[in-house]
């Protein structure tokens, strides 16, 4: 097995850590799954990491249990990043072609994306990614790839994703002290995309919901690029915690009824028909009414979906997505969630499942870990390839000669044991 092939995706969420280890495909074959792994969350709150010493804790136990099961070490890391408080802005950069004879080459494409994350320089906020959406190049204009045309001037509308530094230093700190190094971060909603979506689906135009534990995350795109992201701080984690109030039970036994006996509608559900506690959990033995339960996930699902509607209202396109909208995250899992989806957004729904992916698929053909796959794609995806994506944040921190690197190193050791 070629090792320098091998990748690992690490999903930090606040319900669970997933990890996934996998083999960067050959030619025209399949990812090849090798190892997975998915164990409870710890210092993580609405995916934002508040005690990076916990954290770590959890990541080194889920890569370890992931690399136990394909026996092999990765050799390459990608790591999430929540939508929580993240941006998206549109940026413009213009720079003068280099050469003398006025070709465009990779450098002025490095230069006049440079020249658009220049013009959005925040001090307490980072770029996780910036890509471009369309150049100029003298008077023509909408050029998706300029590379070898000639001209004088090159100009740039470049998309740019950006969050709270601070937030991103907590992420860095708990990955450092697991002692492996990440060769990037990736949203959490855009890299679940690289698994999820095919190329119709973007070009038409189509939402992916994540259902998280504690924020439910979205992304929309439209002929093949990003338009929209946004975060509601609200997930399915909030279902369970209202079950567990309503019915006086524990958070575990919530979660078992939640997706054993619970149903989106309620009107579906018989008020005559009982759940018998014991059957979830042997230290209880009441009976609930299953109709109550489902009330208590109808209503929260109201909420949940009442703001994913205000989003695609902000965004323009309410019930106006061709490919429609597609469920990813532990809440996609619901009964009758899809049917409730299409009811209140007015689009075809489906389940995202993860495609082109071939090895132990049962450890991860769920929905929750679409981001954990999508890491692994997006990293091999975007390696070295400026015309696609750019992790500038880092590119800076992984070059370990240049300002930045050292800084943050020195920074860190602070912290370290």
């Amino acid at each position: 097995m070629n090792k320098k092939n091998i990748i690992a995706g690490i999903d930090i969420g606040s319900y669970a850590i997933k990890t996934v280890i996998a083999q960067a495909p050959a030619e025209e074959s399949v990812w090849r799954v090798l190892g997975a792994s998915s164990i409870l969350s710890k210092g993580v709150r609405k995916g934002v990491v508040v005690d990076p010493e916990e954290t770590a804790k959890a990541i080194k136990e889920s890569l370890q249990i992931a690399q136990q099961m394909s026996d092999i070490k990765p050799n390459k890391f990608w790591v999430s990043v929540t939508s929580h408080n993240i941006e998206m802005r549109q940026a413009k950069g213009v720079v003068a072609i280099g050469r003398s004879d006025g070709e465009v080459t990779k450098n002025d494409l490095e230069r006049v994306l440079e020249s658009s994350r220049n013009t959005l320089s925040v001090s307490n906020r980072e770029i996780i990614h910036s890509f471009p959406s369309s150049y100029r190049l003298d008077d023509q204009e909408n050029i998706k790839d300029p590379l070898g045309m000639k001209g004088v001037r090159l100009e740039l509308q470049a998309i740019s994703i950006e969050g709270p530094i601070n937030q991103i230093k907590n992420l860095i700190k708990s990955v450092q002290q697991t002692k492996i190094e990440p060769d990037g971060l990736a949203l959490n909603s855009l890299a679940a995309s690289e698994v999820i979506l095919d190329k119709q689906q973007k070009e038409l135009g189509v939402v992916l919901i994540d259902i998280g534990a504690t924020t439910t995350s979205l992304i929309i795109f439209e002929e093949g690029e990003i338009v929209y992201i946004a975060s509601i701080p609200i997930g399915s984690g909030h279902i369970t915690n209202d079950i567990a109030i309503g019915l006086r039970t524990s958070i575990e036994t919530a979660e078992k009824i939640k997706l054993k006996y619970g149903n989106a509608f309620s009107k579906e559900v018989s008020k005559k028909e009982e759940i018998d506690l014991s059957e979830v959990d042997s230290n209880e033995s009441e009976s609930v009414s299953r109709y109550h339960v489902s009330e208590i996930i109808e209503a929260r699902l109201e909420e949940i979906f009442e703001l994913i509607n205000k989003e695609l209202k902000k965004a323009g396109k309410a019930s106006l997505l061709p490919a429609g909208a597609v469920l990813v995250g532990g809440g996609a899992q619901l009964p009758q969630i899809v049917e409730f989806t299409k009811e209140k957004l007015r689009l075809p729904v489906q389940l995202g499942y993860p495609h082109s992916l071939g090895g132990v698929l049962d450890k991860v053909d769920e929905t929750s870990f679409a981001v954990a796959l999508g890491l692994i794609m997006w990293g091999n995806k975007t390696e070295g390839k400026i015309e696609n994506s750019q992790n500038v944040f880092w590119d800076k921190i992984l070059n370990r000669d240049n300002e930045l690197w050292n800084k943050l190193k020195d920074w860190s050791k602070k912290f370290l044991p």
